[in-house]
């Protein structure tokens, strides 16, 4: 059996915030905030969607600055379980 990365939520990087709904820590593979709900599953309800990308846009105005990310919940390593990255401009062309 494979265990999920996400659900394992192994404190690996700096956390921002963990609470009943997600947690919030730097992604170890491109240490930008990123917001992991507590339910392994790869599409949350709107309202939960919303509240998940409201408390990552809380720590991305701290971290990156008001207005200097944008969110990315295009989950591209792990598919089946919902997580958003805040992704500063250009950050591809890194």
């Amino acid at each position: 059996m494979s265990t999920c990365e996400l659900c394992e939520a192994a404190p690996i990087t700096r956390r921002y915030l963990e609470d009943e709904l997600c947690w919030i820590a730097d992604c170890e593979i491109c240490l930008v905030p990123m917001v992991v709900w507590l339910e392994h599953s790869p599409t949350p309800p709107e309202d939960v969607k919303a509240a998940l990308q409201e408390r990552l846009s809380a720590v991305a105005d701290e971290v990156l600055g008001v207005g200097g990310w944008s969110i990315d919940d295009h989950m591209r390593n792990i598919p089946d379980h919902y997580h958003a990255h805040a992704r500063p401009p250009h950050f591809w062309l890194r």
